[in-house]
């Protein structure tokens, strides 16, 4: 009877085992097919940093030793990946405040996806940018937002 008491609990702790070697290894898969590089010039050249796995950067003030704040110029999104780059610090949308004024948007031509475009730019998987200039977001990068997708 002892004997099938200790090889049921060997069974259960191997089983466990399994599991949790099982769980962490989706997860290393996960993580390294999450990334997001970027480049300090345009055409992925210059000083270079790469975030793994979701991530926030409120700023972009100390990266590695480094002030990267409106200094990237291109990247290189992984492949299960989402990139959010945005305008200003905190994820904070440049003109977020004028959504909150209809009259004097319409007043002035602006729209709701205009504030959008104005203030962050969203890259999906395997995405390569060599410059922001023709994105018109040329040294505006402040916050980044990096999001693990299936």
């Amino acid at each position: 009877m002892n004997q099938n008491k200790y090889q049921l609990q060997g069974f259960k702790s191997l089983f466990i085992l399994l599991m949790l070697f099982s769980c962490s290894t989706s997860v290393i898969a996960k993580s390294t097919e999450c990334w997001a590089d970027f480049f300090e010039q345009p055409h992925y050249k210059g000083d270079t940093f790469r975030l793994s796995g979701s991530t926030k950067l409120k700023n972009l003030v100390s990266i590695k030793g480094k002030n990267w704040d409106k200094q990237i110029e291109s990247i290189i999104v992984g492949p299960k990946t989402r990139l959010t780059l945005f305008e200003n610090k905190n994820f904070k949308l440049t003109l977020k405040e004028m959504a909150n004024h209809p009259v004097l948007m319409k007043s002035l031509g602006i729209t709701k996806q205009d504030i959008l475009e104005d203030s962050e730019l969203i890259f999906n998987s395997n995405t390569k940018i060599h410059s922001f200039g023709e994105f018109n977001f040329y040294h505006k990068i402040r916050s980044v937002k990096l999001d693990c997708v299936n």
